[in-house]
């Protein structure tokens, strides 16, 4: 794995942590804010290392979207009891699709 695509997998880990802190830090304590920012700094600085490697926007963009949407519904269902409905299921299909047709596209 190049190093671009490792800086967008941390990028993608900050993201989702810096959301799941932020669903702690509206139900409970506000120190749950620390770890709202330090996530999202954190996956910034990490997508904007995968596009120094050479990954192109699109696709970096694409990929660390689509997975932080999907982690973070699985995850919210795991761990706040949050609906993970089979629609929602067939929108993270469709949203694993389109960010694949789009790295497939980029080859061309």
């Amino acid at each position: 794995m190049t190093l671009g695509f490792t800086a967008l997998v941390t990028a993608i880990v900050g993201e989702v942590a810096g959301t799941m802190s932020l669903r702690k830090a509206t139900t409970g304590s506000k120190a749950w804010f620390v770890a709202v920012v330090g996530g999202y700094v954190f996956a910034f600085s990490m997508l904007s290392v995968s596009l120094a490697q050479g990954l192109p926007l699109g696709l970096a963009y694409g990929i660390w979207a689509a997975a932080g949407v999907a982690l973070t519904a699985i995850l919210s269902k795991v761990l706040f009891e949050e609906p993970l409905t089979p629609v929602m299921g067939t929108g993270i299909a469709l949203i694993v699709g389109g960010v694949l047709l789009i790295q497939v596209g980029s080859a061309y």
